[in-house]
């Protein structure tokens, strides 16, 4: 995109942000139109960086998208501003500026173009996006606040390696800076799930919103809340091991013992009996066995060296 915008200037005359920006916003959110276009952005990114969210009222994903871009904007305490373009109202300059689906979104600093994406995507990819806008205007990682994927990152794998304490302070961290974060949300209660404080977990998933839903992070924590209630109510670990010591074949007491062994928190035990019950037996009970192993490492998550292991163990079983 080589042409920029001209035209008249002159602020937009509502002086505030669009219906729906957060409280005390101000300046930093506001409408734009192809008239203002040029003084609320290229003139303006001279001086900060400033985000444009092409939108229109019948997208549904801008719905989504729009409220997370002006709270993360609002964060960032004045070292960026956002400013929104209906697409309907401005076809023009939607069409100047190649516009061709929305939600779009364009980021400029010192009268250009500088970064964009286009969709509605996760809120910890927002605040990269707005991260690096700033520290490209000059700020630092300190004024740009944490880096929110990297905190997330380490929980997940403080998780992986069993040290619930180091990612609750990962997670913790997140959410201190952006308490409605998913994925910090979701690392938080699987925190809860390993502590056995089950009730405290099933109130953080409950109270995400229905598109966090699909979130990995989320599946996973969910996924760990049932493993927990499903070791629970398995039975007494030692008399099932007795059983299955005199029942090698009884593969549903080897499904209940590796059931209880996981609510003792012991995992690889609790792996080595299912994958034990696929070895003799995959396809009992219409193959739960194999379903909930795949519970099992989604709730662990990928990265975690038993989820690995274990999938290693159960292709080799499948492909033997």
């Amino acid at each position: 995109m080589n042409t920029i915008i001209g035209g008249p200037g002159g602020a937009d005359s509502n002086g505030g942000g669009p219906d729906g920006a957060p409280a005390g916003a101000g300046d930093l959110i506001r409408d734009v139109t192809t008239e203002t276009f040029m003084t609320e952005v290229i003139e303006a990114s001279r001086d900060i960086p400033i985000i444009v969210d092409f939108w229109a009222t019948w997208c549904g994903p801008c719905k989504q998208l729009g409220p997370i871009l002006e709270k993360q904007v609002a964060a960032a305490g004045g070292k960026v501003r956002l400013v929104k373009v209906d697409i309907d109202k401005n076809q023009a300059l939607a069409a100047q500026l190649r516009i061709q689906s929305v939600p779009m979104v364009y980021a400029f600093f010192d009268g250009r173009l500088v970064d964009g994406f286009a969709g509605a995507v996760p809120e910890s990819q927002i605040k990269t996006f707005i991260d690096n806008l700033i520290t490209q205007a000059g700020g630092t990682p300190e004024d740009a606040g944490p880096d929110i994927p990297v905190l997330i990152a380490e929980g997940r794998a403080a998780l992986a390696k069993g040290d619930e304490g180091e990612a609750l302070s990962k997670f913790t961290e997140v959410l201190e800076h952006d308490e409605k974060n998913d994925e910090a949300l979701a690392g938080l209660a699987r925190c809860y799930v390993i502590a056995g404080e089950t009730e405290a977990a099933e109130g953080i998933l409950s109270e995400l919103p229905e598109e966090a839903q699909s979130n990995a992070d989320v599946q996973a924590a969910r996924a760990a809340l049932e493993l927990k209630a499903q070791g629970a109510a398995a039975g007494d670990a030692g008399a099932l091991e007795q059983k299955v010591a005199a029942e090698p074949d009884n593969m549903e007491a080897r499904f209940d013992l590796a059931m209880a062994l996981l609510g003792n928190g012991s995992r690889e035990a609790a792996l080595d009996q299912l994958l034990e019950i696929m070895r003799r037996k995959r396809d009992w009970n219409d193959g739960a066995a194999r379903q909930q192993l795949v519970k099992m490492f989604e709730a662990w998550g990928g990265e975690d060296p038993l989820t690995i292991e274990g999938r290693q163990r159960l292709s080799t079983i499948l492909f033997a």
